[in-house]
């Protein structure tokens, strides 16, 4: 299974979070990352943030990023989306 845990933070608090759980292991990973962030967009009710090079960098190497009022087109009422894998089976 391929779990990814999504939440919103205001001021050092978490507001909302998500877990994605995508099953499908015909997809590839990347795949499964970005049907994960779409996942978690939706049930969230925010749009979905554009990956700049940071996040890429911070989500390859560490397998989580924060996506910040840079990576979205319309104003957030929240800090950052804190995007985690929590689980990855091979």
């Amino acid at each position: 299974m391929f779990r990814v845990w999504g939440r919103t933070v205001k001021r050092g608090h978490m507001i909302n979070e998500y877990t994605a759980c995508i099953e499908d292991y015909t997809m590839t990973r990347t795949k499964k990352v970005y049907a994960a962030l779409d996942e978690i967009c939706e049930n969230l009710h925010i749009s979905k943030p554009y990956w700049l090079k940071l996040n890429q960098k911070d989500f390859i190497k560490f397998a989580k990023t924060r996506f910040t009022q840079d990576n979205f087109m319309d104003k957030i009422e929240f800090d950052y989306l804190e995007f985690q894998i929590i689980e990855e089976d091979y």
